[in-house]
């Protein structure tokens, strides 16, 4: 998986490709805890995410967890594939997904 971050002013879009699975997850929770406590708005950009598993729905759990104190999070550009998995698994009403 290929994690690309580009910072704007207040907020940081992470943008994914590639496969967000137990053998990556941790590679982006990396990433996201290394993210500073002025951030209000975090975007993820999914346009090149072939697939999510449970492991990185708990990293993104994780990172709703935390946006919803100090700001917001938002996921754009998600295929038909992930949408489902999210439609399943609930993450829908958890998520804000563009």
């Amino acid at each position: 998986m290929t994690i690309e971050k580009t910072n704007n002013n207040d907020g940081l879009l992470i943008a994914l490709e590639g496969r967000l699975d137990t053998t990556t997850a941790p590679q982006l929770e990396a990433e996201l805890k290394s993210i500073d406590d002025d951030i209000t708005k975090l975007t993820f950009d999914f346009g090149k995410l072939d697939y999510i598993s449970s492991a990185g729905l708990r990293v993104l759990l994780a990172a709703q967890k935390v946006m919803n104190k100090q700001g917001s999070m938002v996921i754009r550009h998600v295929n038909e594939t992930i949408m489902e998995i999210f439609e399943v698994t609930g993450f829908l009403d958890i998520l804000s997904i563009e």
